[in-house]
């Protein structure tokens, strides 16, 4: 096990987010499954509460860094700003995703356009790839041309005054639960978590599973019958009688 380089990095970005939780963790009696979490009862991969800004962008991959926005709180406002979360991206090693949980009072929640064109620039300019958030952000006309990813509970046009509560802090988003220096995978189908230090095993074990899978939907594409399929399904020769 190595930690990344921006050549595996480069790789891991070819592949599409599905095929990466397949090895991390989602078929558990296949060979190449890493099984590094059980699948049901783990929160490492997203939900439907948040959905793909930019789907026409390819996949992103960074270490998490993550903090959590809500309400200023008169006890508490000022210690934590923006500039700390920034500081933060900036030490991490690169490239970094962005994650964060917004806590808000239910009434709000749909409503606080947090990371606008402003932040997203702030953040790319210390290495951030891209964004995951339970909340909304804003200005996404002004982001799509930076090719900057963003996974967001939605989209609106405004907030009111907020506060960072922590920096580099765990956190849980959209179903997954995320840590300072994890990795996080992320495309138009949602994102996926897993240990920095096991990605290039991540990354053979997808690419042989990419590889099996083209096989099965070559021979699939020229299925006619049931038995076809079944054949293809089982690995052996179309026609072939079940045993």
């Amino acid at each position: 096990m190595t930690m990344p380089t921006d050549e595996l990095f480069a790789e891991l970005r070819t592949i599409d987010t599905p095929t990466i939780t397949n090895v991390v963790a989602t078929y558990p009696k296949n060979s190449l499954c890493m099984g590094l979490y059980n699948p049901w009862t783990e929160n490492w991969y997203t939900d439907t509460s948040v959905r793909c800004i930019y789907p026409e962008h390819r996949a992103v991959i960074g270490y998490a860094v993550t903090c959590v926005y809500g309400l200023p709180d008169p006890n508490y406002s000022g210690r934590l700003t923006f500039m700390d979360v920034v500081d933060a991206l900036d030490a991490s090693p690169k490239p970094t995703i962005l994650v964060i949980q917004q806590k808000w009072p239910p009434e709000l929640m749909r409503k606080a356009g947090l990371a606008g064109e402003i932040m997203v620039n702030s953040m790319m300019a210390v290495g951030c790839a891209g964004l995951l958030s339970n909340g909304p952000s804003r200005d996404v006309d002004a982001i799509r041309p930076l090719k900057f990813q963003m996974l967001l509970g939605g989209v609106t046009a405004g907030h009111g005054e907020m506060a960072v509560q922590a920096v580099n802090v765990p956190v849980s988003v959209a179903g997954m639960d995320v840590a300072p220096g994890e990795l996080v995978h992320m495309d138009e189908n949602g994102a996926v978590k897993f240990p920095a230090n096991r990605a290039d095993t991540v990354l053979s074990n997808a690419r042989a599973m990419l590889d099996h899978e083209a096989e099965l939907v070559a021979r699939l594409r020229t299925a006619r019958t049931a038995a076809d399929v079944r054949a293809a399904q089982g690995g052996g020769t179309y026609g072939a009688k079940k045993p």
